[in-house]
Formats: structure tokens, C-alpha cells, sequence
């Protein structure tokens, strides 16, 4: 081996030691990070408790008012929001949350599942831009211009906020 490639190679083993313990400082903060309930700014709710923010979800509450529908925004799987939500909202696995809206919209229950977004980003556009719009967004990547409501009369970073 040369000595430019044993130079390298130590750099490199420098590397992965020293910054290592950082990736996993990331991976870890970001398990904690809150997960806001979010919806466009015109929507007349400020807060709501678990159980409608599960009402909600579940598609059982439909309307915010008698003329704005409620519009299901969800992350794509695999993404971090989703997770949590299945975990802490639907209390279900991704099959079971399949199938729970197959169910409801063949039994007439709800005419839509809930629409799949694919990034933070495309949360924040569609929650700004569509009436009625509610999705749940890493509280970090809320942009401004969107309504961030308190759960259980709580905002993200507080203490008692139940959605991380």
C-alpha cells in the first residue's frame, strides 16, 4: 500500500470516528422532534384535543364547518410523520391502515382516503394553499403563513405536547 493511499485511508478512518457519533446525535434528536398539527389559516379550529384530532383523522369528522371539508393530508410511508401517526393517532400498522380506508370508502363511510403527500415541503404547500387542509408536519419544517394547532391545548416544544 502506498503512502498516499495509507494517508487516505486514515483520513478516512478519522472521518467515520469523529463524525459518527454526530450521525447518530441526528438520528437521535430527531426521534424527539414534536410533530405539529398543522392546517390552512383560514380553517376555524385553534385547538383540539386527542380524541378529535383522532376523529378527525379517522375521517369520522368530515367538515370544519357545513361548507369546508376537511382535507386529509398524510406522509408517504417510511416517513417519520407517519410512523408517529399510525402509532400515536390510528393505533394501527400500515396494512391495518390500509385496509381501514378500503373499508370506509367501500361501506359509503368516506368518499376519499386521506391524500399522500411526499415531503415536508409539499405538506407545507398544500396545507397553505387548500382550504380546509390538516396534515401533520415535523414542527422544525413548519413554514410561515401556516396555522399550527395546539393538541390537548399544547403547541410543539412544550412540555405535555403528545405528538413526538
Amino acid at each position: 500500500m502506498s503512502a498516499n493511499c495509507k494517508t487516505r485511508f486514515r483520513v478516512l478512518l478519522f472521518g467515520c470516528l469523529c463524525f459518527s457519533p454526530l450521525t447518530n446525535l441526528a438520528a437521535q434528536s430527531s426521534r424527539d422532534v414534536d410533530i405539529a398539527v398543522v392546517v390552512h389559516p383560514d380553517t376555524p379550529v385553534g385547538n383540539l384535543t386527542m380524541a378529535e384530532v383522532r376523529k378527525v383523522f379517522l375521517g369520522d369528522r368530515q367538515y370544519w364547518t357545513s361548507n369546508l371539508p376537511v382535507v386529509l393530508l398524510i406522509r408517504a410511508p417510511v416517513a417519520r410523520e407517519r410512523n408517529v401517526v399510525l402509532k400515536i393517532i390510528y393505533q394501527m400498522s400500515e396494512a391495518q391502515f390500509k385496509q381501514y380506508w378500503i373499508a370506509k370508502i367501500f361501506r359509503a363511510e368516506a368518499a376519499t382516503a386521506p391524500k399522500v403527500v411526499y415531503s415536508n415541503d409539499m405538506a407545507n404547500e398544500l396545507v397553505t394553499a387548500v382550504p380546509g387542509a390538516i396534515a401533520f408536519i415535523d414542527s422544525r419544517e413548519v413554514r410561515a403563513g401556516s396555522k399550527i394547532v395546539r393538541v390537548d391545548g399544547h403547541l410543539p416544544g412544550e412540555a405535555g405536547y403528545p405528538l413526538r
